[in-house]
């Protein structure tokens, strides 16, 4: 199994910490700037970084749901890594300042890929697609941040 990696970043005009703030709030923002791709949202615990356990179904293709459990840490300052229970994959987002007023946010995905032909396919479009459903995610927490 090789690991598949998945990266997506964009500059958002609005400063890092109120950019981090926003994608650590699960209970209010989270669930705002999620995706059409993202379903059956739910806060299990916690819900401000650190210590949150959230639930939500990803469906990536129209063949491919992931049913995800994930633990939230705060690693470093401007990091929120989510472990998802059900799988290998995880996610990191870091927020940096990218010059007066205005953070650049990266969110990084890997987990364990198939092994096979079926695996060589996984590396190769999963990435990419993935990669649109955060830009996505990352243009609707500008459009939250910058009101």
């Amino acid at each position: 199994m090789a690991q598949v990696e998945a990266t997506t970043e964009r500059i958002i005009a609005a400063d890092a910490e109120a950019v981090f703030d926003a994608l650590a709030d699960y209970k209010e923002v989270r669930g705002k700037v999620l995706t059409g791709h993202f379903s059956e949202y739910e806060v299990r615990e916690g819900g401000d970084g650190e210590g949150t356990l959230v639930h939500w179904k990803l469906q990536a293709t129209s063949k491919r749901v992931r049913d995800c459990l994930l633990e939230v840490s705060e690693p470093t300052d401007g990091q929120l890594v989510e472990k998802d229970r059900n799988s290998s994959m995880v996610t990191t987002w870091t927020v940096t300042p990218a010059g007066e007023g205005k953070s650049k946010a990266v969110v990084t995905t890997v987990w364990d890929g198939a092994g096979g032909i079926g695996g060589f396919f996984e590396r190769t479009f999963a990435p990419k697609g993935l990669g649109r459903i955060y830009d996505d995610l990352l243009q609707n927490l500008a459009t939250e941040v910058e009101k």
